[in-house]
């Protein structure tokens, strides 16, 4: 699947630009794909080597929570869920507390903690993957979750929509809220249906309906707040419990008698191998994502789509924020480029820029996820993850365009 949709990049930006050059004379565009596949390739790199001082950080902080017995505790609060989503890891396994980590820095809009949290996890996972090179069902469930999870607190689009003057930065929190959650509960029926999971098992029917409360508390809290408050009290309780993390980690490090210093340092060192493990995955990734820029691939399907529109008398208000849309699930650099494009064209406030920072907040970034990793661990049959993954996504952003219509129409 992911071999199909690697080589249509190239095809489909090798005809739009033979297109163009025919009929609109430009041969500058070949110039343009060629330099866009160079350019990629160095942002790969760049992306891999920026990453690996993120990974040292947390993969040591990491390694000093389970030498304290942290991450066995907090696994144990989410294991009969996880057991049942995931027949195949063992009930007490450490991939559930890495799990647990990694979903919760989602939630939580912490991005930078996320993916190394999200690596371990996967590295957890592959430890029981009899067929190293395809992915397992526990792998597929975990990838499609993580990149279509809640963000309770979608910090950097506040911080975005502020920069870019913004009167109330806040004010996608609840469309941002709901959108996430639409794409986190189609991502789980999809690999629900594919993988024949249960989800009216009591334990988990149980465990999805304490969500919902958790999702609905936080909504009835916010919107009670003013845009001020919305955006100091998220502020806070991201940085705040990320710091927290750590000295909880630190705290519970010494008290267990752990060399918390010689830790830190021996998961550290696992920080670069991984970031230089999954440098061919990004390059691969972000040079087919280049030349369907480059060719004019995507100004094409905008143009096509908006069309449509017209043609069935719809509302094309939301049209300009399509090029976020359509690289979300790509790049998450290029959407937030797109996002921030957007907003400085028509402005922070107008409708283009609250929907494409609605969707900007909606999914995360499945190709990315999946190039980040499955690469870190040398999977390459992935199986339904790109299928789930693209369901949760598109749910995500229709749901995104549909919501900013009911709160920004």
């Amino acid at each position: 699947m992911l071999n199909i949709i690697w080589l249509s990049f190239f095809v489909s930006a090798f005809f739009a630009a033979l297109f163009q050059q025919i009929f609109l004379s430009n041969p500058q565009v070949w110039q343009d794909i060629v330099g866009a596949l160079f350019q990629s390739s160095t942002l790969a790199f760049e992306i891999s080597l920026g990453l690996v001082g993120t990974l040292c950080l947390w993969l040591g902080f990491l390694n000093i929570a389970q030498k304290a017995g942290l991450i066995d505790r907090i696994a144990k609060w989410l294991t009969p869920l996880f057991t049942r989503l995931m027949p195949g890891v063992p009930k007490n396994h450490a991939a559930h507390g890495s799990m647990t980590m990694n979903l919760a820095a989602n939630m939580l809009g912490l991005d930078n903690a996320a993916t190394p949290l999200g690596i371990k996890a996967m590295k957890d996972l592959q430890g029981l993957n009899k067929t190293k090179e395809t992915a397992t069902n526990a792998q597929i469930l975990f990838l499609v979750l993580n990149t279509s999870s809640v963000t309770l607190l979608p910090i950097t689009v506040f911080l975005y929509r502020a920069q870019l003057g913004a009167v109330n930065p806040t004010d996608v929190f609840l469309p941002i809220l709901l959108a996430t959650s639409a794409s986190t509960f189609a991502g789980l029926l999809a690999v629900a249906w594919i993988q024949k999971i249960n989800l009216f098992d009591r334990v988990i029917f149980a465990y999805l309906g304490g969500f919902a409360l958790l999702i609905t508390f936080f909504m009835l809290y916010f919107s009670g707040l003013s845009s001020v408050e919305r955006t100091a009290q998220s502020s806070f309780l991201g940085n705040f419990i990320l710091f927290g993390l750590v000295i909880l980690f630190l705290v519970a490090g010494q008290v267990r008698k752990v060399a918390v210093y010689e830790e830190f340092v021996d998961g550290a060192k696992q920080g670069f191998d991984v970031a230089v493990r999954i440098i061919p995955y990004l390059v691969a990734m972000l040079v087919g994502i280049a030349v369907l820029r480059a060719s004019g691939v995507l100004d094409g399907v905008i143009y096509l789509i908006e069309q449509i529109v017209l043609w069935v008398g719809g509302d094309t208000r939301f049209i300009p924020a399509l090029p976020t849309a359509i690289m979300k699930p790509f790049s998450g650099s290029g959407a937030r480029a797109m996002m921030i494009e957007t907003m400085s064209t028509y402005g922070a406030d107008s409708f283009p820029g609250l929907i494409s920072s609605v969707i900007q907040g909606s999914t995360e970034t499945t190709f990315y996820v999946l190039a980040v990793y499955f690469g870190s661990v040398g999977i390459k049959n992935v199986r339904h993850a790109v299928i789930c993954g693209l369901a949760a996504d598109i749910v995500g952003i229709i749901t995104a365009i549909l919501i900013g219509y009911y709160f920004f129409s």
